[in-house]
């Protein structure tokens, strides 16, 4: 079907057909690598362990940058959305902050070791601050495309499409990118493509301009096939409309008890993912002092277990409802962030469970390490499906006129305290001394989050057609 026909069809009917919907899709599979490269697997560790000279200090920077960024996210994100829905169309927005993105991720390949640490975690929050108000607009646009019997399906093989580019995009770079510095090689033992050197990084800086150029090609299938919504008022115009209607739309919330509880539990359950999701890699590859190529090895054993759980969470979806894969989610999310800070060398459950030191050679060679995969295996399993059935459980609890604001006020519920949580493991590892102590900071937030979303109702509103 071609761009023009899908957008007759959304005008008329307010849902797409197959093109849409695949070009929907594809803004999950471009989005990705750049959570999976630079925020997670490859940039991320290699910010707090080898671009700082003192880990904790590096874990301290990049979480207060985590923070910095979740504080702009929080406070911009309910205003754009509520603008978007004034102007109508959302893909000039999401064009916009692509290219903020783009330069920012370019921008990346600077971080040489001993570049200062301020400015590279400052370029790192313009690119994550660009993603997430792409995502907010993206998301916006999913209750006028897919009914609300397959919006959870479509969600989650959406997210599921995007932990596939980013294992694609992963094994590439350690098997031909990344290259240990001790041995010059990268994980299948060749040589860096591209003349690389390993002695000042490059392979891993080089994930900057590699997420980029990837968001760059694949988002363009949503441009040319989704149908996007018809414009409505000028910007200037939409600015104040946007505005004044954010306020009502904040006591709006608060009348409509299940969606402001919903949003509730999600601030406080996202709080504890996102701080998982830019954490857990930086604090194995201090602990087992794991290189690029263990790192990217455990990324993508996570992927290969994600990519299925985000397939079979859409027929629990459809079958169960998007209610009942969060709360597995978070369940599983808590089980594995306990296990994994109860893993130590020799060690796991808290020292319950003694293990053999003797390390065995090889990538994972001590007994530790090993479990402390089984634990990353139950979070591939369950980080998927909790961030996508919730996108499904609000896009079932509201109208397609009133998205583009209630989801700004989603993302503002995944980051108005996004800082409290990096910002208190900051603290808590710097005053503590310890990395292990700033990440049981996760612990509370997925509790917490866990116990509100239980008494949520599903859907969380009655949608205003």
């Amino acid at each position: 079907m071609s761009g023009a026909a899908n957008n007759r069809a959304g005008s008329a009917g307010g849902k797409s057909g197959s093109g849409g919907i695949f070009g929907w899709m594809m803004f999950d599979w471009a989005a990705q690598p750049f959570f999976t490269l630079v925020t997670t697997f490859i940039f991320g560790p290699y910010f707090v362990s080898r671009l700082s000279d003192d880990p904790v200090w590096g874990q301290s920077v990049w979480t207060f940058g985590i923070a910095a960024a979740g504080i702009a996210i929080a406070i911009l994100s309910p205003i754009l959305g509520s603008i978007a829905d004034q102007t109508g169309p959302r893909k000039p927005w999401i064009a916009f902050f692509a290219l903020l993105k783009i330069t920012a991720l370019l921008s990346l390949w600077y971080a040489e070791p001993g570049s200062n640490l301020i400015w590279v975690a400052a370029v790192f929050s313009v690119a994550m601050v660009s993603a997430e108000f792409s995502i907010v607009f993206n998301d916006s646009m999913l209750p006028r495309l897919a009914s609300k019997e397959t919006i959870g399906k479509v969600s989650n093989i959406a997210w599921g499409l995007g932990y596939l580019g980013g294992m694609i995009t992963l094994i590439f770079v350690v098997g031909f990118l990344a290259a240990s510095p001790d041995s010059g090689k990268t994980f299948l033992g060749l040589d860096p493509l591209f003349g690389l050197d390993p002695a000042t990084a490059e392979g891993d800086r080089a994930v900057g301009p590699l997420s980029a150029i990837w968001y760059a090609l694949f988002v363009l299938p949503m441009f040319f096939f989704t149908p996007d919504s018809t414009a409505r008022r000028r910007m200037g115009e939409a600015v104040r409309s946007g505005i004044r209607e954010l306020k009502s739309t904040f006591g709006e919330a608060r009348r409509r008890k299940g969606i402001f509880q919903f949003l509730v539990a999600r601030m406080v359950y996202q709080d504890g993912v996102n701080a998982l999701l830019a954490l857990g890699g930086a604090f194995a590859a201090t602990m087992f002092a794991w290189q690029t190529a263990e790192i990217g090895l455990f990324g993508i054993i996570l992927n290969i277990v994600a990519i299925p759980a985000c397939f079979a969470a859409a027929w629990f979806d459809t079958r169960f409802g998007s209610k009942w894969v969060v709360l597995a989610s978070i369940a599983a999310l808590f089980v594995a962030t306990l296990g994994i800070l109860s893993t130590g060398p020799g060690y796991t459950l808290f020292g319950l469970l003694p293990l053999p030191g003797e390390d065995t050679g090889g990538l994972f060679g001590t007994p530790a390490e090993k479990a402390y995969i089984v634990f990353g295996l139950l979070v591939g399993i369950a980080f998927g499906p909790v961030q996508a059935s919730s996108r499904s459980w609000l896009a079932r609890s509201v109208s397609e006129d009133e998205a583009g604001r209630y989801f700004g006020l989603y993302a503002l519920a995944g980051r108005a305290t996004s800082f409290v949580a990096p910002l208190l493991i900051g603290i808590v590892t710097s005053l503590a001394v310890s990395q292990r102590a700033g990440m049981a900071v996760i612990l509370a937030f997925l509790a917490a989050g866990l116990v509100i979303a239980i008494t949520t109702p599903y859907p969380a509103d009655t949608p205003r057609e």
